[in-house]
């Protein structure tokens, strides 16, 4: 409807183009006739040198006998008709009303043009609205079918609590019946809470799939516009639209952009954001009803929202989505593999055990990155190896062999890495050591990664100390090999990482018997959810005993890994000549290089006592410097260019 009107406006305009066009053709056409005074005229009809003659207002158009066409102004009391009929000339009249109708648009064209103009940027400003130019207060809700692609509870997998809580929703749109003989009420709106790419939208769009009616869906950005009104304006819309097609779901993404806290600002879009709440608030639960009309909202920032949504009446509930766990990764995988040719050595468990964390959207990025790489190597199938590798680039970033290290480089990266490497082995409470590179990825030119056995929900105390350790290992280790004065500049990940989770330790989670159980990092920050300032600040004594405490909690960690590098100085050279050889290990053959075996099976038989490339012939101990143990610097990363 609203192509057909914006076709119908360009047409007008073209026609009244054209017009334009046509009557200044006709300028032209009476301005290529040589103009003459009234006298001549009269003088060539006396002198009967004209053959004929057009009267068109106080234009008098004449042809002469030699074929040349005339024109002449006549004077408002000139008798020119007589005079024409007395001589025998054949005479032809055009009514003045054209005239002055041309005249009236070649006057009004301008305006017309202008007003055109002013509409068409006016509708590119507010993004093509919906409705054409004029429709600045329309909804620019979309609404689904299941023609555009029908999504149900079977495309959706590692989330089944949340699926159960939202199937009374679909229930209910099935049967309403079942629901009102009890005199019970569907909520009306239910609100999905949870990080990116965890299947809020999906989930949505399976629940109108699912109970088979129209499903709408906008964005929350999409309401507010610079212009006070239009966003209550398409509230307004948007339901008057859902009522028409009830029962029905509207899905509103992100409503984090248009429901924030009211009074956190003052005056300019502010003011349009909060009349686009106060809209929706009324129309959600006001004196009118909207039966049948269920509001589905996706946000991963609950904290900002208004407290007048999240009351019984408006988002009745609030349904977690949340990371899934192994069993829902590996239902997720089954999923997203579905079309993809898995070849017989693909465990999808495995897979999902070596994920933690990942989201639904991390994992189809997963499967696809896999698919992509068979792809290219050649493969009829996806294998294995396949996952590994998309699994790595995800995870540590992209390979970068072609970047040049001189052998120094190289040298000190495979020690630092082996001092991760060996301190995360000997430590119980780290997690496992997946793989260490000295292959340079993303910014860093080499990289110990550990996965867990499975998911965790905590984080103590003896646990996190231990974390502390492995990621003070590396500097300890380059510390301990070339001493204090020959470290690199690149621990800087390891000591933000290091210095991150033992202020968390101190300000958060109550871990320092110093420091007591207060929560200090919202003071530190000014943080508050409703928008305000910090509830109070952190005094001079205190922020000094904090910094102690963070440091303290350093210190230790670097000591403990450098006394289990000192301990373990065998199986710490071999892991670091290993990694030179090998560049890439995984855990299990980390193990059998740090006890003096080939880290493949496989080698055994090919490997002889006298091969001095091998790794068992790597000598037990190499001279080290006596350096001390209190230096700041390190490497992992490369040092920042200037």
């Amino acid at each position: 409807m609203g192509n057909a009107r914006n076709l119908a406006f360009w047409a007008i305009i073209v026609v009244l183009v054209l017009m334009l066009f046509s009557l200044f053709s006709d300028a032209n056409s009476s301005g290529q006739s040589s103009a003459r005074s009234y006298s001549e005229f009269v003088e060539a009809v006396e002198g009967k040198s004209v053959q004929e003659v057009t009267l068109d207002g106080e234009q008098v158009r004449y042809v002469t006998t030699d074929g040349q066409t005339h024109v002449a102004i006549k004077p408002s009391d000139a008798e020119v008709t007589d005079l024409l009929i007395a001589n025998d000339i054949a005479v032809t009249a055009r009514p003045q009303e054209q005239s002055g109708f041309q005249a009236f648009l070649l006057t009004l064209f301008p305006f017309v043009l202008l007003i055109g103009v002013w509409i068409y940027f006016m509708n590119r400003m507010q993004g093509g609205g919906k409705g054409g130019a004029m429709g600045f207060g329309k909804s620019k809700a979309k609404m689904l079918t299941e023609q555009s692609g029908r999504v149900t509870f079977d495309d959706v997998a590692g989330i089944d609590e949340a699926k159960e809580e939202l199937e009374e929703i679909v229930e209910f749109l099935r049967n309403p019946q079942k629901f009102s003989r009890l005199g019970g009420k569907i909520p009306k709106g239910a609100l999905l809470v949870g990080p990116p790419g965890t299947g809020k939208t999906l989930l949505a769009r399976a629940i109108a799939g699912e109970a088979g009616v129209p499903f709408f869906t906008i964005s929350g950005s999409d309401f507010v516009e610079m212009f006070v009104g239009v966003g209550a304006s398409r509230v307004r819309d948007m339901f008057e639209q859902a009522k028409k097609n009830a029962p029905c779901i509207v899905f509103i993404d992100e409503i984090d952009a248009v429901g924030r806290h009211r009074g956190a600002g003052y005056g300019g879009g502010n003011d349009e954001r909060e009349q686009t709440l106060n809209q929706l608030l009324v129309e959600m639960d006001g004196f009118e009803a909207n039966e049948g009309v269920i509001i589905i909202a996706a946000t991963n920032r609950k904290d900002v929202l208004d407290p007048a949504l999240l009351r019984p009446g408006r988002f009745d509930r609030q349904v977690d989505v949340t990371n899934p766990d192994i069993k829902g990764r590996e239902k997720i995988l089954a999923v997203h593999a579905r079309k993809t040719p898995l070849g017989p050595d693909v465990d999808l468990r495995i897979i999902a055990r070596g994920t933690p964390g990942f989201s639904g959207a991390d994992l189809a990025n997963l499967v696809n990155e896999a698919a992509l790489t068979a792809a290219r190597i050649g493969r009829r199938f996806v294998a294995m190896t396949d996952f590994e590798f998309a699994k790595d680039k995800i995870m540590m970033g992209a390979e970068r062999r072609s970047m040049v290290l001189t052998k120094d480089q190289k040298e000190k990266t495979a020690y630092h890495e082996a001092g991760h490497a060996i301190v995360g082995i000997m430590l119980p409470k780290c997690d496992p050591v997946y793989k260490a590179t000295i292959i340079p990825r993303g910014g860093a030119l080499g990289m110990v990664m550990s996965l867990p056995e499975m998911d965790k929900l905590q984080m103590f105390k003896d646990e996190a100390e231990e974390r502390i350790a492995m990621t003070m290992a590396g500097k300890a280790a380059e510390i301990f090999k070339y001493g204090a004065e020959s470290v690199s500049s690149g621990p800087v990940g390891d000591i933000m990482q290091a210095s991150a989770l033992a202020r968390s330790m101190v300000m958060r989670y109550g871990m320092s018997d110093k420091v007591g159980n207060i929560d200090y990092q919202e003071a530190a920050s000014g943080y508050q959810p409703n928008g305000g300032a910090g509830g109070f600040s952190i005094s001079a004594s205190t922020k000094e005993l904090i910094e102690e405490e963070v440091k303290r909690f350093i210190d230790e960690g670097y000591e403990r890994a450098y006394k289990l590098i000192s301990e373990n100085e065998e199986e710490f050279e071999r892991l670091a000549q290993g990694l030179l050889e090998y560049e890439t290990l995984t855990g299990d053959e980390i193990k059998r290089v740090m006890n003096g075996e080939p880290p493949h099976k496989e080698d055994d038989e090919d490997t002889s006592d006298d091969d001095a490339s091998s790794v068992t012939a790597i000598p037990k101990t190499k001279p080290r410097s006596k350096a001390g143990k209190d230096s700041k610097d390190g490497g992992l990363e490369p040092e920042p260019s200037a």
